[in-house]
């Protein structure tokens, strides 16, 4: 190892605890979820998709376990959750903030350029090295939340494939992400010129960042609208993402919420579909096939801020430095 890149790996300094808390993590999922199939096995555990009991083909006993087994597991893995989804921000503030804003703030920069290497051969061997810390970290700690999750995944009252926490920490948006929060900390270094004001500013951006997207995810795409004709009892839910709205379809199709109309069951809603004209009901939903697409949908928006954020950071460096 050459050149620039020497004194770029050096100053990952926090590579090292980076990857000892990645064994960590591996060590303690691995032995967390071998107890966990181990249970399923020697309980004949079924796949149990969605929230309501009746959906599982088996005994109450069985169900009882089930729900047993993901309240021993649903709190431990929420919290490695979180910690995948909390990256993004560690990212910025340690790798990120510091990638340029210390080289500047020190004035050691000016050194670096002064050995020959120019500005885009020292920028990017910095950069790319830290992004490929930050990728592997990400897609790592990204795939050990998934594995662990996966035998009771949508199941009863766990967790569920549109939880804020696993969503944020799992798939390509997770690692989009990660490359995300270092790109708001190291153009925060440039513009600031300073660490500290730069691992404030990264924290602020990119949480919010995270903080947005959540929010407005459901605005994303058009729910599914499931239709039961008559009084004929509804269609589970099951893993999908339910929006909350249900309600009652005329004869032409008009959607009547029940907030408004026929809060009964029973005799009384049958009388009361009679009454109003109404022929079925319906409740939106986002099927579990959504996951893919909003996940792909925050993978472009996190890469192209990112790819942004780096080119405006490169012209900043360009026009201040050479």
């Amino acid at each position: 190892m050459k050149g620039t890149l020497w004194p770029a790996w050096r100053q990952q300094r926090a590579l090292v605890a980076a990857l000892a808390t990645l064994a960590a993590c591996a060590i303690w999922v691995a032995l967390r979820r071998a107890d966990m199939t181990a249970f399923i096995d020697a309980h004949h555990i079924p796949a149990c998709k969605g929230w309501d009991p009746e959906e599982c083909s088996t005994d109450a006993v069985t169900v009882a376990l089930a729900q047993r087994l993901i309240e021993d597991n649903t709190g431990a893995i929420r919290l490695l959750a979180a910690f995948s989804a909390a990256l993004p921000v560690i990212i910025g503030l340690f790798w990120g903030a510091p990638l340029i804003g210390r080289e500047i703030e020190t004035g050691t920069v000016k050194l670096a350029l002064s050995q020959g290497a120019g500005l885009r051969h020292w920028f990017t061997a910095r950069l790319g090295l830290a992004a490929l810390c930050a990728v592997v970290a990400s897609t790592a700690l990204a795939a050990l939340v998934a594995w662990w999750w996966a035998p009771v995944s949508n199941m009863l009252d766990g967790l569920y494939w549109h939880d804020g926490f696993l969503f944020n920490a799992t798939g390509p948006a997770a690692v989009a992400c990660a490359l995300f929060g270092l790109a708001v900390g190291t153009a925060a270094g440039a513009l600031l010129r300073r660490t500290t004001p730069a691992m404030g500013a990264a924290l602020a951006a990119v949480a919010g960042t995270r903080l947005l997207l959540t929010f407005v995810r459901p605005d994303r795409l058009e729910p599914l609208r499931r239709v039961t004709p008559g009084a004929a009892p509804k269609k589970y839910v099951g893993s999908a993402w339910s929006t909350g709205e249900f309600g009652y379809l005329d004869a032409a199709g008009r959607e009547f919420p029940i907030s408004r109309y026929c809060r009964l069951s029973g005799p009384e809603m049958r009388q009361c579909m009679t009454e109003h004209g109404f022929v079925a009901r319906y409740h939106k939903v986002y099927p579990s096939g959504d996951l893919w697409t909003l996940q792909w949908i925050e993978t472009a928006i996190f890469l192209g801020l990112a790819a942004a954020l780096l080119v405006a950071t490169y012209a900043v460096l360009r026009r201040r430095l050479v």
